[in-house]
């Protein structure tokens, strides 16, 4: 496994849960990487799953893959349809009933994830989620290994094109890092305390340092922002088309991440008892389903989703 110098032992994915992974997949799989939680250390308990991006060469030969190891409870055509339709697809990794661990898995193709990442994403879901500190902890070749770190590079490089409309005020690079989770998550529908994406850039404040520190330096010599002490400002107003452009970017993300939800519930196999711990686990309320809810959420759960979204604590709650 290729691992990241920034991940420790004690972040690091189950062995045994990412090679049943790597096993099962064969040659489809070209690269797995770890974000997240599990590997920030941002308050997991031990029922979290492991949040794995799944880069393979072809949707068809990945899922035809899963469904002979016996990991794949869809039908194969159903989830490559889907592939194709606001990639990437959700789903569960739970090898040995579970006693490994369990893989929340974005799984991606190389041309999807290279989309998602370039200077015109489709939307935020991947760009989000991987300028942020990620470990590739396993890939096909040393090439492939590059591949996706190249990605990953670039698109951190870039964070200042589609951040630069939200700076308001000056910025060092933790501030830089504090800002864009701000943004980001703003433009989700999440289930969690409010004041999340702050807790998520506390646990990675060395990552936005190393990170965006060249960035916000290489902007200053170019002219894009300017010096002010410790901190970089703008060096003049955002055009405001490019305004416009960035602010449209990111209601059409919001509309496409909600659109997703949709997506998991046919993907992500127990989906329901998963989101349920998850807000538990992150609003501190215990949620209990009526029969109606269980037996048909996408119908009755609504009205319980739309309170707990709209009555969302300020401050996640402390162990």
């Amino acid at each position: 496994m290729n691992d990241r110098p920034s991940t420790s032992p004690a972040q690091a994915a189950p062995p045994d849960l990412v090679g049943t992974l790597v096993n099962a997949a064969g040659p489809s799989l070209r690269a797995v990487i770890l974000y997240g939680s599990r590997l920030l250390g941002a308050r997991p308990d031990q029922h979290s799953a492991w949040d794995l991006v799944v880069v393979v060469t072809d949707y068809r030969a990945f899922y035809i893959a899963l469904k002979e190891a016996g990991y794949l409870p869809r039908p194969v055509w159903l989830m490559v349809t889907l592939a194709r339709m606001l990639p990437p697809n959700t789903i569960a990794f739970v090898p040995e009933e579970g006693s490994l661990g369990i893989a929340k898995c974005l799984v991606v193709s190389g041309a999807h994830l290279e989309m998602a990442l370039g200077p015109t994403p489709p939307d935020h879901f991947l760009l989000g989620r991987l300028v942020q500190r990620v470990a590739v902890i396993w890939s096909r070749s040393e090439e492939d290994a590059r591949w996706v770190e190249h990605r990953l590079d670039a698109a951190r490089a870039g964070v200042l094109t589609w951040m630069a409309p939200y700076l308001e005020e000056p910025v060092d690079a933790p501030a830089l890092g504090r800002r864009l989770l701000e943004v980001c998550y703003q433009g989700e529908v999440r289930p969690e305390a409010k004041d999340r994406s702050h807790r998520i850039s506390d646990a990675q404040l060395d990552h936005f340092e190393a990170a965006f520190e060249p960035v916000l330096a290489d902007a200053a010599a170019s002219g894009a922002m300017e010096r002010e002490g410790s901190r970089y400002r703008l060096a003049g107003p955002v055009p405001p088309a490019e305004t416009r452009r960035w602010r449209a970017h990111f209601r059409r993300s919001k509309a496409r991440a909600t659109a997703r939800w949709f997506k998991h519930m046919v993907t992500f196999a127990h989906w329901l008892p998963y989101i349920v711990r998850k807000v538990e686990r992150h609003t501190g309320r215990t949620i209990r389903l009526t029969r109606l809810e269980r037996a048909l959420p996408i119908v009755f759960l609504w009205p319980r989703a739309v309170h707990v979204l709209l009555t969302r604590p300020k401050r996640e709650k402390r162990s």
